[in-house]
């Protein structure tokens, strides 16, 4: 059997994966965000502070690409890093009063996602919970 990449699932997610970003490109442009930026920003918004590897496992990126993300952060005042007082190994990842004041500005960017993806709630509700099933299973095939 011949393989074509039109019929390989890897090619879909991919694909769905590139569209997504450059929409998220175009809709974060105006909060000065990339969107792996706005991944950890949506953490912070969410929980804060957390300490570097909490911020890795939860965006299951690894220091090297985390580092440098939330050193540009710093340089745009949105964040603090700072040595734990409980554990100088660790250190704690905090919003600044600028990257708490951004939430407000960025509160519509799910809902403009939501829009540009075309699909009804209950499929992006369906779209999620096969993703998180295939992530899982793939999370378990390659231990």
């Amino acid at each position: 059997m011949k393989i074509s990449v039109e019929n390989l699932v890897c090619f879909d997610v991919h694909a769905a994966s590139r569209a997504l970003d450059a929409v998220y490109r175009k809709v974060l442009a105006e909060l000065g965000l990339t969107y792996p930026q706005y991944l950890v920003m949506t953490v912070l918004w969410d929980r804060e502070p957390l300490t570097v590897k909490e911020l890795g496992v939860k965006l299951r990126l690894d220091s090297g690409t985390l580092s440098p993300l939330l050193k540009r952060l710093e340089a745009a005042s949105l964040v603090r890093r700072e040595r734990s007082a409980d554990d100088e190994r660790s250190v704690l990842v905090r919003l600044t009063s600028k990257g708490a004041q951004l939430e407000e500005r960025a509160c519509d960017v799910p809902l403009q996602i939501f829009e540009a993806s075309g699909l009804a709630p209950s499929e992006v509700v369906d779209l999620q919970n096969t993703l998180r099933r295939l992530t899982a299973s793939l999370d378990e095939a390659a231990r």
